[in-house]
């Protein structure tokens, strides 16, 4: 059955992440569907649900910087290259960092590193926070489909296959969030 939060009803939302659950909830411009990152069960759902390889990996958003730090291999990074990512932040940007001992294989899937972003849209951040730390965030929409950008959207595209959808707009972005690798400062996707 899908519950529907409110963005009053943030702490049912991040209660039923911390459950194992998957929630669509909005961001700088998409849907994005997320759970704990720690949760096998769930990222294996989140996957069967975009119908996408689980090799593909997936990113993670926090509200801020810490909630992310744990994931990271902060020693492999130079200290201009991490001044770079994190003046960009909190935004609609997206850095790949080398991972930490921390991350869970089923995370990166088959890349060698991981893609974090600090959020800047308050719904997802507010969920970060209540969570109490980084989540899974994938564009909400089964591979090859458009994201969703409405409730109504990502509903069409899962129905009831999802647990919780977080009711707020999404951010004023017109594209999903670029991607660069923090090592080389090459642009993965614009």
């Amino acid at each position: 059955m899908l519950h529907r939060y409110g963005a009053s009803e943030i702490e049912g939302a991040a209660a039923l992440l911390k459950a194992g659950g998957v929630l669509a909830y909005p961001t700088e411009a998409v849907f994005g569907l997320g759970c704990d990152p720690q949760n096998l069960a769930a990222c294996e759902r989140v996957f069967a649900l975009k119908q996408r390889p689980s090799d593909q990996g997936v990113l993670l958003i926090g509200a801020d910087f810490a909630q992310l730090e744990p994931y990271l291999a902060l020693d492999q990074v130079p200290d201009e290259r991490l001044v770079t990512a994190r003046a960009s932040w909190p935004g609609p940007h997206t850095w790949v960092f080398p991972r930490s001992a921390a991350v869970p294989p089923w995370i990166p899937g088959s890349h060698d590193g991981i893609g974090v972003r600090v959020t800047a849209h308050e719904p997802a951040a507010a969920l970060c926070r209540a969570f109490g730390g980084a989540l899974v965030s994938t564009s909400a929409n089964p591979h090859g489909k458009p994201p969703a950008r409405t409730p109504q959207d990502v509903v069409a595209h899962f129905g009831d296959a999802l647990d919780g959808l977080l009711l707020a707009p999404v951010g004023a972005a017109v594209a999903p969030s670029s991607i660069r690798d923090v090592l080389s400062g090459a642009i993965i996707r614009t």
